[in-house]
């Protein structure tokens, strides 16, 4: 295939059958129901003992259950973006981080931290990005296309990244496509459609989208969410780039799950609409209590609720589990070395480009 017959823009990697298939692997995940507060205090002292016995720590990703991210505070752990996660157990002094999210962020943190054991609470805990995005036709796709640069989202696998040449985070994506694209370069990029798209019209550089799209944020509906701006209309709407088009021209603020914390802390603003996962609300009501929060509305497909905008997969992380694998033991993350090495040059590639640009990653934030 030459790549003069290539249209910028989405491409057919992935069919609407196979996006149903992974939309319905989602709609069946069986999500767990709130522990009575008495179980939930019982199970925290547990693991608080177990994670110190074990020289262990937890980090937890903003879209887990909020007693999960209670917990890794509470116990010298940290909640945060996925990058920020693997970078904190690389700081962290304990031989094992426990991972409460899903696959590709244990095998981030495990990229970045080899030496150590790394868990995850569940490992069933996948992303229909990742999911989207099998290694054997992502690579023929980029074999393709040899004269354009690869660049991938951080929710990809271990070989997704390997076969990179950039991965990049929803906070500083927009900053290497445009440095990208003044250098002359064309790229590929994978696996969400939606934030390719938004990048895409942000920078104007020649793009080739994957097909992929997140469960949650594809979900989100413009006129459900038009007619809740007419409900509340001193809200400020906020919307993750993983959003459709049509959600992202609604936006007040587009931004990573870090930048969507710093706007309801640092604006003036009172009421928001939130466009992502609502697991979010645990770290912005701590930073802004006395901010209201509204989730903006999806499609809820088999939902007795209008919004239901929670990955299944990051909601069956649970106490529960946490304790089960710290008393009878977790399968550890494993990636062959040399994928390894591959993989961590893109990664240290755009932690350069940010330390150079002085661009803090800790506030921009990632997925």
């Amino acid at each position: 295939m030459q790549d003069q017959s290539a249209t910028t823009g989405i491409q057919t990697t992935i069919s609407e059958q196979e996006l149903n298939r992974i939309e319905q692997m989602a709609a069946e995940v069986s999500c767990p129901l709130p522990l009575p507060a008495e179980e939930k205090e019982r199970l925290m002292t547990e693991i608080s003992e177990l994670l110190e016995q074990q020289d262990a720590v937890l980090v937890a990703h903003y879209y887990v259950d909020d007693d999960l991210q209670e917990l890794a505070l509470k116990t010298g752990g940290h909640v945060a973006d996925s990058l920020e996660m693997a970078r904190f157990g690389h700081d962290h002094p304990a031989q094992t981080l426990i991972v409460a999210g899903v696959r590709f962020m244990g095998e981030t943190a495990k990229i970045l931290n080899p030496e150590k054991r790394v868990l995850m609470v569940e490992d069933k805990a996948t992303c229909s990005l990742d999911l989207s995005c099998p290694i054997d036709r992502f690579s023929q796709f980029c074999d393709a296309y040899p004269d354009r640069k690869v660049v991938v989202y951080a929710n990809t696998s271990a070989e997704i990244k390997a076969r990179s040449d950039w991965v990049v985070t929803s906070g500083i994506a927009l900053d290497i496509v445009r440095h990208l694209h003044q250098q002359g370069e064309k790229i590929i990029w994978a696996p969400d459609r939606h934030l390719g798209d938004y990048i895409q019209n942000e920078t104007g550089a020649d793009m080739l989208l994957w097909g992929g799209v997140c469960v949650v944020h594809d979900e989100y509906r413009s006129v459900e969410l038009q007619q809740m701006m007419k409900q509340y209309p001193d809200a400020m709407v906020l919307v993750h780039p993983e959003s459709p088009r049509s959600i992202i021209q609604l936006a007040d603020v587009v931004g990573s799950t870090t930048g969507l914390i710093n706007a309801v802390q640092q604006s003036d603003a009172k009421r928001f609409i939130v466009a992502t996962d609502r697991g979010i609300f645990y770290k912005m009501h701590s930073v802004a209590g006395d901010k209201e929060l509204i989730e903006a509305p999806t499609a809820g497909k088999g939902a007795s609720c209008v919004s239901c905008g929670h990955c299944p997969w990051m909601a069956i992380n649970t106490l529960q589990k946490l304790r089960d694998i710290l008393k009878h033991g977790g399968k550890a993350i494993e990636i062959d070395s040399k994928i390894v090495e591959k993989a961590i040059i893109p990664i240290k590639r755009m932690l350069d480009f940010a330390h150079q640009r002085e661009v803090d990653m800790k506030i921009r934030g990632d997925a």
